[in-house]
């Protein structure tokens, strides 16, 4: 199969030669009008691989034909801004909506009546129930990240969508990774799916090297801080928790370390600035929860740091997966204690294999630093002078060139009394006592 000839100019000239394994396995069944599940490692170009088959099918201005949802805003601006210049080409258009956008903007786009849409779907069923949207006319819906997309609320969302659609609605669902919900989804959306499975015969990935850092939890963001003063470092460093994120952004913030946030809390333009940024070499490190960093597509991006360690191996293979692409090198790194180290081998075992690192100033070393003996104490025979304020004394001396140690002042001696010569003992007073109750006086009776 090739590339349509409407698309091939544009393919040529952003450099692809040949079309990926998932490109060729689903271009044909997509053109049928097949649902299908198509699982494909990170960064093999599953997002033209959905898109030009679709694409060849669309009828310009006939309003909304093609649907694609995404799990997060960012996934959702990066699929448009590919799929945009292809769509150009065949003189349609595509518009992205999410939560975070303003809304009366969008509603105002949609008045253009784009023929494809992609789309988180919380602010899609918004527009839905306002009537602002309209499901009639289309051909296909794609499910991109799938196994992120179609967990809790997502799935229940996606499903309602699905129902809202016609019947005959082309499906596809697209992952990195296959997941128990993924092996049902004739159960779920009522279609009969076929599965394409290529990871096991894509090469498309590059060299990834993933190491263990032993780093103690207070010491994880100074960790960061000396990745970060390595010439032409860039990171993608990715939290379990967005308040763990929030924590380590403040404290960069102090260390002079060029630094982006993608959080739930950021308006859109602020987090498009920042993935702007990152990919423009601007920035050295971009900090993202799971969630902001599922499927972002940077080119040449050398790193990717696990600040905590995974909580499943699913979600480590998504991590690692942004670097490494379509051929080139990266390296995945993950910060922990010795605990942490032991349950990461366990959970990767054995599909990758996990080397140690050790920071060493501010380079990444294959061996652990051993720390310098101490230099052997030089002693030197000095004679000073003491004086006790009387006279003075010669007193021989040694120094060392060792640190100081704190003295321990000990509490003076008070001398004892010595009663002079010259001087009379003190009368004892004369006094009466008591025998039986030694502390009352009697009183003198005449």
């Amino acid at each position: 199969m090739s590339v349509s000839p409407a698309f091939q100019a544009l393919w040529d000239e952003q450099g692809f030669k040949e079309q990926s394994p998932i490109q060729l396995a689903v271009e044909q069944p997509l053109k049928n009008d097949r649902s299908i599940l198509g699982l494909a490692p990170t960064g093999s170009g599953k997002t033209l691989a959905f898109s030009l088959p679709l694409l060849e099918k669309v009828m310009p201005g006939e309003g909304l034909q093609i649907l694609i949802l995404a799990p997060s805003q960012e996934l959702v601006i990066q699929t448009r801004d590919v799929i945009l210049p292809y769509a150009k080409a065949i003189d349609c258009k595509v518009q992205a909506i999410t939560g975070k956008a303003n809304v009366k903007r969008q509603i105002e786009r949609l008045k253009e009546k784009p023929e494809i849409i992609v789309a988180t779907t919380g602010r899609l069923l918004e527009l839905n129930e306002q009537r602002k949207i309209k499901f009639y006319g289309l051909q296909a819906i794609v499910m991109d990240e799938a196994d992120e997309l179609l967990t809790d609320n997502g799935l229940t969302e996606t499903r309602h969508i699905v129902q809202e659609s016609p019947a005959d609605v082309q499906l596809g669902f697209f992952s990195a990774t296959s997941t128990e919900i993924l092996t049902e989804l004739e159960k779920w959306f009522g279609v009969e799916v076929e599965t394409i499975d290529v990871r096991d015969v894509d090469r498309t990935g590059g060299e990834v090297l993933h190491a263990f850092i032993p780093t103690g939890n207070a010491q994880k963001v100074n960790v960061l801080r000396h990745l970060a003063h390595q010439k032409h470092f860039r990171g993608l460093v990715i939290f379990n928790q967005s308040a763990q994120l929030l924590q380590a952004a403040r404290t960069l913030g102090h260390q002079k370390v060029t630094y982006a946030s993608l959080s739930g809390q950021g308006r859109q333009t602020e987090r498009q600035k920042a993935l702007k940024d990152f990919r423009e070499n601007k920035i050295q490190l971009l900090l993202a929860t799971d969630v902001a960093g599922r499927g972002l597509d940077i080119t040449d991006l050398p790193y990717v740091i696990n600040f905590d360690v995974p909580n499943a191996k699913i979600t480590y293979i998504h991590r690692a997966g942004r670097t490494g692409r379509m051929g080139r090198e990266g390296t995945v790194l993950t910060l922990g204690n010795q605990h942490d180290g032991r349950n990461l081998r366990k959970l990767l075992a054995p599909e990758y294999d996990l080397v140690t690192r050790y920071l060493v100033g501010d380079h990444l070393e294959e061996t652990r630093p051993v720390a310098p003996k101490p230099e052997p104490i030089q002693k030197e025979q000095v004679t000073e002078k003491i004086t006790d304020g009387t006279e003075k004394v010669a007193v021989s001396v040694t120094k060392t060139d060792a640190p100081k140690q704190p003295v321990k002042r000990l509490n003076p001696v008070k001398p004892s009394r010595v009663q002079p010569e010259n001087l009379k003992p003190k009368h004892k007073k004369n006094r009466n006592r008591n025998q039986k109750n030694k502390g009352y006086h009697k009183k003198n009776i005449d």
